[in-house]
This record gives structure tokens, sequence and C-alpha cells, in this order.
């Protein structure tokens, strides 16, 4: 077939996308604020923006932050429990268990007293600041579908990210950088989803810097090479002309046009301020020391919290830093040898600690949410009468800090050994539904119709937990 330049030209758009990465000129507005949705906020908000501290896989509560005297003093009985699953690989329902005392000791830390294993030294001295929500409650029972609930709200539908949402809402406070950043995801488990917009609009998905199981925080040809003024706005102009006429061409496919389109130009500014936001060597060396950057246990997930800092504090709305990896048993997934928890906590306490420290002393943590915890905890009894724990989506622990929630409190309950909620239960569509109060969103009213129907992150579900707030 011979290709004339019309066709040439229409089947070559896309690809000048790589280009445009590399050469895009910026639009001049009244204000560096993108607005979302929402021309105002429901109701007055008390936080501006979240930092998503996810740990993948499910750290377990009971050698964490909910200490369980009866499960120590009663290490190695046998009883049943009515959670344990016939096709997970705890035995059959209503079979007999051997209950698993915690490894690590517990204390006591702050004026409230409040108790923390040794795996988390460090953040506990932090308790004062933290909001504990021990009844927590979620839907999945594998790590798939219990990670979609977390981040989407579904455990099987295709469905927008909590981040998306709140970027959709709320707009960013930058418009020359991303509203929503995932740093290091995993490709599994949901994977780009965890970060999607599924069905509202493509400008609101998460943007992805680095990937779990790499060391590179980075974003590929960020800085443009071998390009003078001159020569990228003429590129711009060009692609700009070409995606125009494509999207009065193909009507239907105008508003995938308009996302590739107004993301070349996102890219292009992002050349102009990402650079130096990415640039974890400009920063002192006592902030290096307080996230643990010369540690090569800390190293990595410090890099990560750190640069969650440096976004929010140049106008991001939602960053989430992924403790993870790409394997099929994620990182906290301890079935069978629980002691691998320490190496885990080892990495994470300091850079999380460093983090609530550096943002507090900064003025930040009154309006940033910090949001610590996994898709699921774990059963206090040992799997296969093992050295590991089982996954438990009916009771654990999450914690908030900042963002108008009560700082040294504890809120709800597990049963005496942590296998179930019992008390002030909070499911993750009532998490969903408080943070999202918190930024001044009702979760009611934020809706989206596609299909025939009006969506919303919570679906027909969640209640704003007053009680921590």
């Amino acid at each position: 077939m011979t290709l004339n330049r019309r066709m040439m030209l229409a089947g070559g758009a896309c690809g000048f996308g790589s280009l445009a990465t590399q050469a895009m000129a910026a639009e001049t507005l009244s204000s560096n604020a993108l607005p979302g949705l929402l021309a105002k906020p429901h109701h007055a908000p008390k936080a501006k923006r979240v930092i998503f501290l996810f740990m993948q896989g499910g750290v377990s509560q009971v050698d964490s932050f909910d200490y369980k005297s009866e499960l120590q003093r009663r290490d190695g009985e046998r009883m049943p429990f009515d959670d344990a699953r016939e096709f997970a690989k705890t035995g059959k329902r209503g079979s007999e268990q051997r209950l698993m005392k915690s490894p690590w000791k517990f204390n006591q830390y702050g004026q409230t007293g409040k108790h923390v294993s040794d795996l988390f030294p460090k953040t506990a001295q932090h308790v004062d600041d933290l909001c504990f929500l021990h009844g927590m409650h979620t839907d999945g029972v594998a790590h798939g579908p219990a990670t979609l609930f977390l981040h989407c709200g579904s455990t099987n539908f295709i469905r927008p990210s909590m981040g998306s949402w709140v970027y959709y809402a709320l707009g960013t406070e930058n418009r020359d950088l991303p509203g929503f950043v995932s740093i290091a995801p995993s490709i599994g488990n949901g994977g780009p989803r965890n970060y999607g917009s599924s069905f509202l609009p493509t400008r609101f998905q998460g943007t992805p810097i680095g990937q779990a199981g790499s060391e590179t925080l980075g974003i590929n040809h960020l800085e443009p090479k071998n390009f003078g003024d001159d020569r990228r706005q003429q590129q711009l102009s060009l692609i700009d002309s070409l995606n125009h006429s494509q999207m009065q061409r193909r009507q239907q496919a105008s508003e995938e046009f308009q996302a590739m389109n107004d993301s070349f130009k996102l890219a292009w500014r992002m050349q102009q301020v990402a650079p130096d936001v990415l640039n974890l060597k400009s920063e002192t060396q006592a902030t290096r020391d307080l996230y643990g950057l010369d540690n090569p246990n800390t190293r990595s997930y410090g890099e990560r919290c750190l640069l969650a800092r440096r976004l929010v504090e140049s106008g991001v709305r939602f960053v989430q830093v992924n403790y993870g990896d790409n394997s099929a048993n994620p990182a906290w997934d301890q079935h069978s040898n629980l002691p691998k928890h320490e190496t885990h906590a080892r990495a994470v306490d300091q850079p999380i600690a460093g983090l609530l420290a550096d943002l507090k002393q900064r003025g930040l943590l009154e309006d940033t949410i910090v949001w610590w915890g996994g898709e699921f905890g774990r059963t206090p009894y040992s799997q296969n009468n093992g050295t590991g724990r089982d996954h438990n989506p009916g009771g654990f622990t999450v914690w908030v800090a900042g963002g108008g929630f009560q700082p040294g409190t504890s809120y709800g309950q597990t049963d005496e050994f942590g296998a179930k909620s019992i008390q002030g239960k909070v499911h993750m569509h009532d998490l969903h539904a408080t943070v999202m109060h918190q930024l001044g969103i009702n979760h009611e009213a934020l809706t989206y119709r596609y299909a025939g129907r009006d969506f919303r992150l919570t679906d027909v579900y969640g209640r704003v937990v007053h009680e921590v707030i």
C-alpha cells in the first residue's frame, strides 16, 4: 500500500508523543493551580493532601500495633476459629488452630502509653501524633481482590482508584506536576488499576514514578536534550495541530485525544519543575540522616518517603508511597516465616518516622493526611501449625496522622486474640469516606455517571467516622 502525506501524518500523530515529552511549550494561566470538578469543597476541609504509605501484603496487627496480652499468655493453645478458610491454607472452617504469640516485645510509648512492638521503635516515638484504627475490616481474602478494594472500593470490577477520585474532585495545587503520583507501584495484584482512573477522564489517572523492585526513582526523558526553545515551540505547534485535527475527525475518540494532548502539555511543564523536585541530592545531611538515606537498609524507602514530602510540598494532591515487590507473595505476606516481618519493618520504620517528623517541623502535617496500612491484617494463630500467619480481612489496624484526625487516639478493637473486629468497627468503605470528608469531599455527593448509573468510590456504602476527627 502506498502512503501519501495525509495518511502518514494521520497515522503518525500519536507517534509524536515520544517527542512531546521532550518538547512542549507552556501555557499561561493566572493561577498555577488546576481546579477539579468542585469549584469549592462540599464543606470546609481539614486537609489539602494525602500521603498513603501502602504496606503491600498485610502487616500483622498483633505483631505491630495491636497488643494482646491474652494471646501472649495462651500461646500454643488450640481453639476453633470461625474465620479459618477452607480454600486457603489454614484448614476447614471452624477447625482448631494453634495460637501463636508475637515473637516481638511490646513497650509503651508517649503520653498515651500506647503499646507498640519492637518492630517499629522509631514510629513509636510519634504515637502521640497518630490515630490508630484497630477495628478495621475489609472485603477480599486474597491479595488481588483486597488490594483492589483498598485502592478502588471494589474487589473485581474496574473502578477508579481513590487517588483519581480525589484528583478529579479537587484538582491539583500545582498544574506543572501531576495531581496524583504512585511511587514504586507493583505490577501485580491490580497493577496499574491501583492508580488508574477507569471511566473517569483519563487525565486523572496516577503517574507512576519508579516501580517495585527497582531502586531508581525517576521519569524517563524528563530533561530535554539537543532541543532549543525555538525547536520545541515548533514541535508543540505541530503536535497540537495534528491532535486537534484528529479530534475533529474522530469525534468518538475525542476524549482520548484530548487526554493525550493534555498529557503532552503536562510533560512539557514537568520538564521545567520536576527535575528539581526529584533531585534528592539538594537536601541537607540532617534531612538525609532523618530519613536514613545513608543506611543501605533504609535508603530505598527513605528516598520514597522524602520524595513524597517534596511532591506534596510542591502541590501534588495525592501521593502513594508503596513498599512491596512484584512477586506472587508480596512483601509482608509471611505465611510460613513470620520473622521476615522484621526485615521489612527495619526497612520502613526510620523513613516513616522521618517523614512524620519532617512534615511536622515544616508545618505540613497539620493539613496533610498520612495514612499507613495494608490491604488486610493477619491471623493470631499459626498457619498449618507452622511459623507464619494467614490473611485476615476480619480485623486489623491502620493509622492516620495529621489532616484533622485526633492525635494520640486509639479507636475500635479486635477480640482478645486480635482475630476479629468487635467494637468501633471501621470498614474500608468507611475509611475512604472519612479521608475524603477531611479533604472537604462528601463521598455520597461525589459521583460520576457511567453506563447509565451514578458511581462513587464507596458504592452505596460508607460512613464518616466522626469519632476520630
